[in-house]
């Protein structure tokens, strides 16, 4: 089968994605990845859009790119210019890349209502622009705009437009949904058509309105098309382009394209998240093939099914896009899913075992109350423990107290204050504390933890990294179900757990008393 061309427009087409910005720094880190993971273009950006993008480019020359050709990306020259004149098109030669991409009408409302010019006058543009570039040694590639929606208005026009790009020089035709609007089976049809009509290889190049984008650029391949673009997580201008965390794989394991090695396709994940997190954004966990929710099996027939047979539920292997299988803890879950963390805790454990039901019957009741220890595994692994007699509580929390006020700086701007009281029984002895922090949480939180201390040295290491409240049981309203999920680290190891109660406050130190034991438990008794 057929090599198809990787075109990767995430430092582009990605970036004009709302909230995302990358410093010139991030996009020579992005370029770096993409090209280890064995794209063939990169799009480095539109020298003449802004000065970031320009200055990209003369940084971007000393990478060692091994795999990626780099990619300037502007219009065709502008109405009534001379290309030798036209200064988007002498920034796309100032950029330095063999490789340009120039972009084109090929719809007639846009040639009418955005050039404000004639279909003739469209196409003398296109042909002058590549010829020009052409003739200064640079391999060009046409981005028909709009191309799809062109075709349904005017097919004939459409079609010529390809053929002007062909006939001036461009190496690929590249076919533009940027609206986002069609659906895989115009995408076939108008693909094959353009394939038929011209010579030259055609490109795709989606947009996800519609959520088809990777549907679209799968069915575009194998109607012909040889050259895919997108951006590698999907992010880009509205809704986003196809995101070639979907497509690659859908292409290479699904219908056997080559596109990437087998070990560079396992880096896949990794990568993902590596470009979501320069781009400071977070990977939907449901992101198909990359996402943490990928492969977790949550329902027990699911998980059950998995663990004799991963084919019963997977559609592929996790490890072959480096991602892997997970069993998310909840009251839906069997026996099977749980099963690895209970043997975590007790070896012995097995899926028959009387304490198995036990444990998963007092999770699910929990559960009722609001607790959920999906993320909260440092929660469940104290829960088995007690449910096991195989745990020892190292304190209690015998009485606390939170006064919290709102005081003025101007008259206009107020901040918080809280004050804690603690009284913290350990064996026989008590320690009463207090101590203030930026909220009720933070209080309460270094008034325990300073009280706990005089027996426990070891927990000034220990802080908070994050704190997420969500209401369980909202039609109560203020009498609602909370729930508190709390991050903790103790400086290299990192554990979530969770507390549930009406009351936020009360929700909160049950977090905090499960996170001080957690980091306790392995803590002999003296």
């Amino acid at each position: 089968m057929k090599k198809i061309e990787i075109y990767d427009s995430t430092l582009r087409d990605g970036a004009q994605g709302e909230g995302v910005s990358f410093s010139v720094s991030d996009k020579l880190k992005i370029a770096e990845c993409l090209d280890r993971f064995g794209v063939t273009y990169i799009e480095a950006g539109n020298p003449f859009s802004n000065p970031k993008d320009a200055q990209f480019f003369e940084k971007v020359q000393s990478l060692r790119l091994t795999n990626a050709k780099l990619a300037a990306f502007g219009s065709t020259a502008h109405k009534d210019t001379a290309p030798g004149d036209d200064e988007g098109v002498r920034a796309l030669l100032a950029a330095g890349t063999k490789y340009v991409t120039v972009f084109g009408k090929a719809w007639k409302l846009h040639v009418d209502c955005i050039l404000c010019t004639t279909p003739e006058e469209n196409l003398a543009m296109i042909s002058g622009t590549i010829k020009y570039l052409r003739s200064k040694g640079r391999t060009v590639f046409f981005d028909a705009e709009h191309f799809f929606d062109g075709y349904k208005d005017d097919p004939e026009y459409a079609i010529e437009v390809l053929k002007t790009a062909e006939k001036a020089g461009a190496s690929a035709l590249v076919l533009c949904d940027t609206n986002g609007g069609c659906f895989p089976d115009e995408i076939s049809k108008t693909v094959r058509a353009a394939c038929k009509a011209v010579n030259t290889p055609v490109g795709i190049h989606c947009h996800n309105d519609t959520g088809c984008a990777a549907a679209n650029t799968v069915s575009a391949v194998r109607a012909g098309a040889a050259q895919i673009q997108g951006t590698f997580t999907g992010i880009g201008e509205r809704c986003g382009n196809a995101a070639f965390t979907t497509v690659i794989p859908d292409l290479q394991l699904k219908l056997g394209y080559g596109l990437v090695s087998p070990k560079q396709l396992g880096t896949l994940t990794k990568l993902a998240r590596y470009v979501t997190e320069i781009a400071n954004m977070r990977l939907p966990a449901t992101s198909p093939y990359v996402g943490r929710s990928a492969f977790a099996h949550k329902g027990g027939m699911h998980a059950d099914g998995v663990s004799k047979n991963p084919a019963t539920f997977e559609h592929i292997d996790p490890a072959a896009v480096g991602n892997h299988r997970s069993f998310p803890l909840s009251e839906v879950s069997g026996r099977s899913a749980v099963l690895p963390q209970l043997q975590a805790v007790e070896g012995s454990l097995t899926k028959s075992s009387a304490e198995t039901k036990q444990i998963i019957d007092k999770m699910k009741s929990l559960e009722q109350e609001g607790f959920q220890f999906e993320a909260a595994t440092a929660s469940f692994e104290l829960l088995v423990r007690k449910q096991l007699g195989r745990f020892t509580p190292h304190f209690e929390i015998d009485h606390y107290r939170i006064i919290s006020s709102m005081d003025s700086l101007d008259g206009h701007t107020y901040i918080e204050k809280a004050n804690a009281i603690v009284k913290v029984r350990v064996g026989d002895k008590y320690e009463i504390t207090a101590d203030e922090g930026e909220g009720p949480v933070n209080a309460i939180d270094k008034a325990l933890r300073k009280a706990l201390e005089v027996f426990y040295p070891e927990l000034k290491k220990m802080y908070l990294v994050d704190f997420k409240v969500r209401v369980v049981s909202s039609n109560d309203s203020t009498a609602a179900t909370t729930r508190v999920l709390i991050e903790s680290t103790d400086g290299e190891n990192t554990w979530t757990t969770v507390g549930a109660s009406r009351d936020i406050i009360n929700a909160s130190v049950l977090a905090l008393n499960d996170s001080i034991e957690y980091m306790l438990k392995d803590r002999s008794r003296e």
